[in-house]
């Protein structure tokens, strides 16, 4: 909202100020340019201070001509808006390129701007999982705690936990250092490691990496792994490691064979050689609203079939459900859960696992920016059905609750805070504009006064009344106050031939108008006399709008 809301306040829309379509000809600019110019000239006031507001709107209409009569200007307003012809390098483009090749030029400079920031970026990534045993919640002998102090009460534990984290910085534009680090608890015991990661890109279809580890459990450690596209539908990735321990060296093989099958589909062929060798081959699809896997694996000490599916909602939270089938030599394990996006940068997901022998398990997971935290809960070894209904009601409700009663009112209430804060910021700049739409409001007087004794001439087109802003008709929203302009002068001088045709951009760059409500809906709404008859229409900030029309009309006895 915030970004939205700054560019609203920055960016003067060239087309609604000349009030023409993103597809004018050079010879409509030219028409809108010679009009706007012949109202705002500023000869033709001799008042000291309408000359000078003349001045400044005369300027304003000559510099938006000059963007879009250019064709080299004209792309890179488009592509970019206003700060795009502001960014440094522009000067030494070639003119007479498409837009094509402006962006691809504009990305460059872009490139070798963020380049020379390379040495003081890092890319943190982090996990944090914390293993709970609620096992005693469902699976316990009531008659054993009867006489213990506190018995009364389940006993949870947190029984594991692993923190990881990794660090990127980029060396140069090829190379890129990576440390990270991890430690593992279980049941009392621990331990952990340290990882060293050197990549170099080799060309645009490869790069390799070598990687050096030590640890208090595993000894130091050596690997190496290389990418490479094959073709434009295939890569394939390899990589071997040793393992140094008191048992002696552990050497480690494993390469990955990946093919595009269609635009949506990739098939995988792996192989792993080592403590757990196995081959596994896989397909997965992904759509726009689907994703689906297909995996097998045979292998020591583990061989399996797994089958996942997952729908993607087209809603603004993102939201996901799935389910997938496990089954193979240590048993079988059914999985389904959710996740949503429950603000910018955080997505909240919960997975139920029910397994032979495995019992049953609820997974939560919250993914804040690059940061992942875990919470795997098992509550049974065996499969109660009272253990299922509560893994899978239990989140839904809390989550429907916390959603209602916490989220929802600290996301409405911190976007009202940012938006606030941005009017305040920017006060500055909305007085400069009101002061500029009320200074074109009184050079368009003498004009308005002309084009009315023509129109009422004729029988023609005329503006009774026009508000522009935030217009409060809902009756849940009556204690909210209307926010709108008078915009009936300026409304009124774009009438031509018993005709007003607003285009499809925001009607707060029409000369004139200012915006009174940054950061919310606008409409505009007519009140318009043509052959006698009584007219009115309400028409979104966005919409194009053409006057006179039939089904504006109101009956006499409205």
């Amino acid at each position: 909202m915030a970004a939205a809301l700054e560019n609203e306040l920055d960016n003067d829309d060239y087309y609604s100020l000349l009030n023409v379509r993103r597809e004018a000809t050079q010879e409509e600019l030219k028409a809108s340019y010679r009009r706007l110019c012949m109202l705002y000239h500023p000869d033709k006031h001799r008042d000291p201070e309408l000359k000078r507001q003349a001045e400044q709107l005369f300027n304003l209409v000559h510099q938006a001509y000059e963007v879009l009569s250019d064709p080299q200007s004209r792309a890179i307003y488009d592509i970019f808006g206003k700060k795009g012809l502001e960014v440094e390098g522009w000067e030494v483009v070639e003119r007479k390129r498409t837009p094509a090749e402006i962006r691809e030029e504009y990305e460059r400079l872009q490139r070798e701007r963020d380049e020379r920031r390379l040495q003081q970026r890092t890319n943190p990534k982090g996990t944090i999982s914390v293993g709970v045993d609620a096992t005693d919640l469902f699976d316990r002998y009531e008659e054993d705690f009867e006489d213990m102090p506190g018995g009364g009460f389940p006993h949870i534990e947190i029984n594991r936990m692993h923190i990881s984290q990794s660090i990127e910085a980029p060396l140069t534009a090829k190379d890129t250092a990576v440390l990270a680090g991890s430690l593992s608890t279980h049941n009392g015991n621990g331990g952990g490691n340290i990882n060293l990661s050197l990549r170099r890109v080799t060309s645009a279809r490869g790069w390799g990496e070598i990687e050096f580890g030590a640890g208090d459990t595993r000894g130091p450690m050596f690997g190496m792994k290389v990418f490479r596209n094959v073709t434009q539908r295939c890569f394939v990735t390899a990589q071997c490691g040793l393992q140094f321990s008191s048992r002696g060296v552990r050497p480690s093989a494993s390469t990955m064979w990946a093919r595009h099958l269609d635009q949506n589909t990739m098939g995988y062929l792996q192989w792993r050689w080592g403590s757990q060798s196995a081959m596994t081959t896989s397909i997965v699809r992904d759509t726009k609203t689907s994703h689906f896997t297909l995996a097998l694996q045979l292998g020591v000490p583990h061989s399996y079939l797994m089958m996942s599916y997952q729908y993607k909602f087209q809603d603004e939270d993102q939201t996901k459900i799935k389910g997938s089938l496990k089954t193979g030599f240590f048993g079988t394990v059914v999985e389904y859960g959710a996740e949503r996006k429950i603000s910018q940068h955080s997505v909240l997901a919960a997975t139920v696992s029910i397994g032979v022998p495995q019992g049953v398990s609820l997974k939560l997971r919250l993914n804040r920016a690059s940061q992942t935290y875990l919470f795997p809960i098992h509550l049974t070894d065996q499969l109660l059905p009272s253990a299922v209904f509560y893994a899978t009601v239990g989140p839904l409700v809390i989550y429907l609750a916390v959603q209602k009663l916490v989220i929802t009112p600290y996301l409405h209430a911190q976007k009202e805070q940012e938006l606030e804060k941005q009017r305040e910021n920017s006060a500055s700049d909305i007085a400069r504009k009101k002061q500029e739409a009320e200074s074109a409001v009184l050079l368009m007087q003498e004009s308005v006064k002309r084009i009315i004794e023509a129109e009422e001439s004729k029988m023609g087109l005329i503006i009774l009344n026009a508000w522009y802003g935030k217009f409060v008709t809902d009756n849940s929203r009556k204690n909210e106050r209307a926010k709108v302009i008078d915009v009936t002068v300026p409304l009124q001088c774009l009438v031509k031939d018993s005709k007003l045709i607003l285009t499809e951009a925001s009607k707060a760059g029409l000369p004139g108008f200012y915006d009174p409500c940054v950061g919310e809906e606008k409409s505009l709404k007519l009140l318009y006399q043509f052959r006698g008859a009584i007219h009115q229409v309400l028409s979104g900030d966005m919409e194009s709008l053409r006057i006179p029309k039939q089904s504006h009309r109101i009956e006499a006895e409205t």
